[in-house]
C-alpha cells in the first residue's frame, strides 16, 4: 500500500468512527426531545447517554480535520473554499449546540432548552454533513480555476442529495434506537429497553430502503463510482449479511422479559456500516473531488507524512487506554450504573 493510501485510509477510519459516534450522538439528542413531553424514561435515558458522550465523539471530528489538513493540505484548502457555506453552518450549529451541553449542566434552568436546541440540531447538522456527499461525486461544480463555485440550483434539484440526506437521517436514528436499547438493558430499565427496540425494528428497514435508493441514485450521477461498486460487490453483499444478522438479534431469545440481545446487534450493525462505507470510499477513489482533485493531486511531501504517523501513533498510544477505561466505566460499571438508575427513579 503506497503512502498515499495509507493516509486516506486513516482519514477513512476517522471518518468512520465519527459518523458512528456522531450518528448516535446527534440521534440520542433527537430521541430526548422526541420523549421529553411522554410518560416515559426514554429521554431521561438519552440525556444521561450524552451527558459524557458528546465530548468524546467531537475528539474524532478534530482528529479527522487535523488529519486532512496534514496529509492532504491541498484538499483541506480546496474543499475548506469551495465548501465554505456548508460547513460554516455546520460549525455555527455545533458551537450552539456544545455551548447548551455545557451551560445546562451547569445551570438548571438551561435544561429544557438544551433538549429543543439538541434534537433540532441533532436533525440538522448530519443533514448538512451528509449533502456534502453529493456534492463531492462531480456535476455540481462551476467556474474555471480558482473562481469555482457550488451549483446549488442543480444540487438541489438532485435526487442524489435527498437520497443521501435521508439514508443520514435514517441512520443516524437507527443507530442511536439501537445503542440506546442496549444501554437501557444494561442499566436494567426494561420498560425503556421496550421502547428503543420498537423504534430500531421500525427504523432498520426504513434506513436499508434509503441505502439503496442512494445507490441507485448514483447510476446516472456518478457512472464511474458505480463501475468500481459493481467489481467489489462482494463488500456490499458482506455489509448485507452483517445487517440481516444485527437487524435479526432484536428477535433473539433473552433471560429478560423482553426478547433481543442489542449487543450483537450493535456490534453487527456496526460491522456493516464500516463494511459499506468501506466499499463507497473505495469506489471514490483515488478522486476526492471529481474529477479536479484526487488524492495523488493534495497529498502531503514523504517527511510530513512520516513526522506526521509518529505524532499519530503516539497520541494514540495515550488516548486508546483512556477510551477504554471511559467505555467500561459507562457502558459496564454496574455501580455507575446504578447511581444512575437510582437517580432516574427520583426524577
Amino acid at each position: 500500500m503506497t503512502e498515499t493510501y495509507v493516509a486516506i485510509s486513516i482519514i477513512w477510519a476517522f471518518l468512520f468512527i465519527y459518523a458512528i459516534a456522531g450518528s448516535i450522538d446527534f440521534g440520542a439528542g433527537f430521541w430526548a426531545m422526541y420523549y421529553s413531553n411522554k410518560e416515559t424514561q426514554a429521554s431521561i435515558l438519552a440525556n444521561r447517554y450524552l451527558s459524557p458522550s458528546w465530548e468524546v465523539t467531537n475528539v474524532f471530528l478534530v482528529l479527522f480535520v487535523i488529519a486532512i489538513v496534514g496529509f492532504f493540505p491541498g484538499a483541506a484548502y480546496y474543499m475548506g473554499t469551495l465548501m465554505i457555506l456548508p460547513v460554516s453552518f455546520v460549525l455555527m450549529l455545533l458551537i450552539i449546540r456544545s455551548a447548551f451541553m455545557v451551560f445546562s449542566f451547569a445551570v438548571q434552568r438551561y435544561t429544557k432548552p438544551l433538549v429543543v436546541i439538541s434534537g433540532l440540531t441533532g436533525l440538522l447538522i448530519p443533514a448538512l454533513m451528509v449533502a456534502i456527499l453529493p456534492i463531492s461525486i462531480g456535476g455540481f461544480i462551476g467556474g474555471t480555476g480558482e473562481q469555482q463555485y457550488i451549483l446549488f440550483d442543480q444540487v438541489l434539484s438532485s435526487p442524489t442529495l435527498y437520497t443521501h440526506v435521508g439514508f443520514g437521517l435514517a441512520t443516524e436514528l437507527f443507530l442511536a434506537a439501537l445503542l440506546l436499547s442496549d444501554y437501557a438493558r444494561e442499566s436494567g430499565s426494561e420498560q425503556t429497553y421496550a421502547v428503543y427496540r420498537r423504534n430500531a425494528i421500525i427504523l432498520g428497514p426504513i434506513t436499508l430502503f434509503f441505502a439503496v435508493t442512494a445507490l441507485w441514485t448514483l447510476i446516472p450521477e456518478a457512472p464511474w463510482m458505480v463501475d468500481t461498486m459493481i467489481d467489489i460487490w462482494y463488500l456490499f453483499a458482506l455489509s448485507l449479511v452483517a445487517a440481516s444478522i444485527g437487524y435479526s438479534a432484536l428477535w433473539w431469545p433473552s433471560k429478560k422479559a423482553n426478547p433481543g440481545r442489542p449487543r450483537i446487534g450493535v456490534v453487527f450493525i456496526i460491522l456493516q456500516f464500516g463494511l459499506a462505507s468501506f466499499a463507497y470510499g473505495l469506489s471514490h477513489m483515488p478522486y476526492i473531488l471529481y474529477p479536479d482533485l484526487t488524492i495523488f493531486d493534495a497529498f502531503t511531501d514523504p517527511t510530513m507524512f512520516k513526522w506526521l504517523l509518529y505524532g499519530y501513533a503516539g497520541g494514540f498510544a495515550v488516548l486508546v487506554p483512556a477510551f477504554v477505561v471511559f467505555w467500561r466505566l459507562f457502558m459496564k460499571d454496574k455501580n455507575y450504573l446504578q447511581i444512575k438508575q437510582d437517580d432516574e427513579n427520583n426524577y
